[in-house]
This record gives structure tokens, sequence and C-alpha cells, in this order.
């Protein structure tokens, strides 16, 4: 078992949004004890030690990543499709948006309302390039609540990208899906 140093412990705590006092209660141990530990005041023992963690690690496995909200696998449209063929496609699945991705690459999102926006004759006949809005808000899978919630303040939907793959989708209804 790899040690963790006095920093180690301060950043995992503050990541998870703990005050000493909540990691105290939670390992069973007293705040000013924590304290020291942080800024390396004392060497504590090993059961101590073990306790911090274990109640860190406890927090952290009840919360909420965007790997637990996300949508997979995504569906989703290449930039050269044709507006007409994205629109059918999203009558089928019943989506307001898809992404718009180029291997694996996000690169916008279109949505009804994009389409709807444009006041272009034969609007269907366009690429799905010169009508989607670039504007698109990644996370990846380890993101917090909290980060993909902020996202979607701004934004219609927050897509999931690891290693620059498009691995998921994650909408408001998502996130009301999983806490309800």
């Amino acid at each position: 078992m790899e040690l963790p140093t006095p920093e180690e412990l301060r950043e995992r705590r503050l990541e998870l949004g703990l005050t000493q006092s909540e990691l105290a209660e939670n390992a069973e141990v007293s705040q000013p004890l924590i304290a020291r530990i942080e800024g390396g005041d004392v060497d504590p023992r090993l059961s101590t030690l073990r306790r911090i963690v274990n109640a860190l690690e406890e927090v952290e496995g009840s919360l909420l990543r965007a790997r637990d909200l996300m949508h997979t696998p995504v569906t989703s449209v290449a930039p050269d499709e044709s507006v007409h063929e994205t629109t059918q496609l999203m009558n089928e699945r019943g989506f307001s948006q898809v992404p718009v991705v180029r291997e694996g690459t996000p690169e916008g999102l279109i949505g009804m309302s994009d389409i709807r926006q444009r006041s272009v004759e034969n609007v269907g006949e366009l690429p799905v390039a010169e009508v989607m809005h670039e504007s698109i808000s990644t996370v990846e899978p380890d993101a917090l609540l909290d980060t993909v919630d902020a996202h979607l303040d701004h934004n219609d939907a927050v897509l999931v990208v690891e290693g620059g793959e498009t691995v998921g989708i994650i909408t408001e209804a998502d996130i009301a899906r999983q806490l309800s």
C-alpha cells in the first residue's frame, strides 16, 4: 500500500468538497488531527491513516460522475451528412439533437431548433456542417455531477470524451433519470 502524502490527502479532501470536520467525522478522528496531518505536523499511525483513506474512498464512491450519467452508445452524424437524413434519424430515435462527430472527434451539435432557425429553402439538402452549432461542451468520464450540471446550464448537451473519442452524451433528461 502506497501511503499518501499530507498534500495528497488535503488535495483529495478538497476535490471531494469535504471540510476537515466532515472528513474527521467520517473517519472517526478529531478535526485537529486532520489539520495536523495535512500540515505535516504529525505522522499518523497506519490504522488512523487507513481510516482516513477509507473515509475518502467511501465519499468518492458515492459521488455521481459523467460515466454514471452518460447515454451510450452515442448516436451521431457526420458533418457531411445531409440535414434531411439527420432529421429523419432524430425523428426515428425521438431525439431533439445529435452530436456531429468525425472519426470519433466531436465537432458540434445539431438540433431541431438549429434546423428550424435556418430560413433557407431546401435546408434538408444542406450538409450538417452548415447548420450545426460548433459550440459544444465536453467533459472527461470522471467529471463530477456538479461539473456536468454547470455545463448544462449553458448547453443543451454535454459530450463525454475520453482520449479524444466521444464515448457518451449527457442531457438534462439523463440527469433527471439518474436522480429520480
